[in-house]
C-alpha cells in the first residue's frame, strides 16, 4: 500500500485517557492520532490501552503488574480506540493503515482488533511480541501486512516517519505538515515529556541513543519551525484540541 498521491489535510488528537504515574509523581495523557488524506484514507497512530481495563480492570491490572507503576484514572470504554473513532463516527475496521510508533502497553492495547496494514520500523517488529510492559507480553502480532521502516520515509504528502530509536530500540517519530504550513513533530516517547532530556532519559531502553534521536528532534524543529508535541507532556496534554475537533 503506497500513499504517495496523498495529501494530508486533517489530524485530529484521540484521547485516550489519563494515567497517574505513581503517587506523588504526575498525571499525563495518552494519546493517539488520526490522519486524514485528500484521497480518503484513515491512518491511525497507536492504538492505546487494551479495553480490558475498561471491562475489567482488576483483570488487566493483575495481568499486566501495572500497579506497580501507576494506575489508568476514570478510564472507560469512550477512551478505549473503539471509544473515540466512534466520536469520529467511524470503525475500527474503517481504519487504513496504523502507525505503530513502539510496541509499549499505552500503544498497542487494540492492535489484535485492527486489520489494516501496519508501520512501524524493522527494529520493532523483530521483537516476537511487542514490549508491552516489563516482563508481560500479553500481545501477539496480528496476521497482517507489515511495511517495515529502516530510515526516514515520506508515507505522503505532508507525514515523514522517523525512525527515533532509544525509548525502545525501533521506536517511530512522526514529522506533519497540515495544509495551512503548521509543521508539528509527533516525538511519541522518543521525548515523553519536556524535562526528559534534563533527567538523562531514564525511562529508556538505552538512553545514549535516545539522547541522541531527541537532539535530532530539536535540531529538525528549529530547521523546520515545526513544534513538538511531547508524547505525554502533562502541560501540553490539557490544551491540545482533541476528538471530534481536529487540530487547528
Amino acid at each position: 500500500m503506497t500513499f504517495a498521491h496523498h495529501r494530508l489535510i486533517r489530524m485530529t488528537v484521540l484521547d485516550f485517557g489519563l494515567f497517574d504515574v505513581g503517587p506523588g509523581k504526575r498525571l499525563i495523557g495518552i494519546p493517539g492520532f488520526l490522519l486524514e488524506t485528500d484521497l480518503g484514507a484513515k491512518i491511525l497512530v497507536d492504538t492505546g490501552f487494551d479495553p480490558l481495563y475498561a471491562a475489567d480492570y482488576s483483570a488487566a491490572d493483575l495481568r499486566d503488574g501495572l500497579a506497580g507503576f501507576g494506575r489508568l484514572v476514570g478510564f472507560s470504554a469512550h477512551q478505549t480506540l473503539e471509544g473515540q473513532l466512534a466520536v469520529l463516527g467511524l470503525r475500527p475496521s474503517d481504519i487504513t493503515a496504523l502507525i505503530l510508533t513502539h510496541g509499549h502497553i499505552d500503544h498497542v492495547g487494540s492492535l489484535p482488533m485492527l486489520t489494516c496494514p501496519v508501520y512501524l520500523t524493522r527494529a520493532e517488529r523483530a521483537e516476537d511480541r511487542p514490549l508491552y510492559f516489563g516482563a508481560s507480553r500479553p500481545v501477539d502480532w496480528p496476521k497482517v501486512t507489515y511495511h517495515l521502516i529502516d530510515a526516514d520515509t515520506d508515507l505522503a504528502q505532508g507525514l515523514t516517519l522517523l525512525p527515533t530509536p532509544g525509548h525502545t530500540p525501533g521506536h517511530l517519530s512522526l514529522l506533519v505538515t497540515l495544509p495551512g504550513g503548521q509543521t508539528l513533530i509527533l516525538a511519541a516517547d522518543a521525548i515523553n515529556r519536556a524535562s526528559e532530556p534534563a533527567e538523562g532519559f531514564a525511562d529508556a531502553m538505552d538512553p545514549e541513543r535516545a539522547a541522541v534521536s531527541a537532539q535530532r528532534l530539536f535540531d529538525l524543529a528549529q530547521q523546520r519551525g515545526a513544534q513538538i508535541l511531547f508524547g505525554h507532556e502533562p502541560s501540553q496534554w490539557p490544551i491540545w484540541p482533541k476528538a471530534p475537533q481536529p487540530w487547528p
